[in-house]
């Protein structure tokens, strides 16, 4: 299995737990208004990361990964929201922010690199 296709993997089952987190949110306003938001940022990190990997063109690939990256930081700046209003303890969301800023670092030197080879 090739870089790409581990990222695709992570990538996806990043996705699902977002999904699993959305599914065991309070069903409070503050807390379903943050929780779309996180669901729709963290589940376009594996379709954009999809994207980019079927890409035309390395331009293509380096744009789609720009929207990976921001749309993992997205994801990162949701779940401190949960944490940090108490929706959500930071115990219960502690491994997937890891992830989520993990993903994002990848991203972005992943990003640069592109950037470098298509100079």
């Amino acid at each position: 299995m090739g870089f790409n296709d581990e990222l695709r993997d992570r990538t996806k089952q990043f996705a699902l737990r977002i999904i699993k987190l959305f599914r065991s949110l309070p069903k409070t306003n503050e807390a379903r208004v943050i929780g779309k938001q996180l669901l729709r940022s963290g589940c376009s990190v594996g379709a954009n990361f999809r994207a980019a990997t079927r890409g035309r063109s390395s331009a293509e690939f380096y744009s789609k990964l720009s929207i990976v990256v921001e749309e993992a930081d997205e994801s990162a700046f949701w779940m401190e929201l949960l944490m940090e209003s108490g929706i959500v303890s930071e115990k219960k969301l502690l491994l997937l922010y890891n992830e989520t800023i993990e993903l994002t670092k990848i991203m972005a030197v992943s990003r640069k690199t592109a950037k470098t080879g298509r100079k």
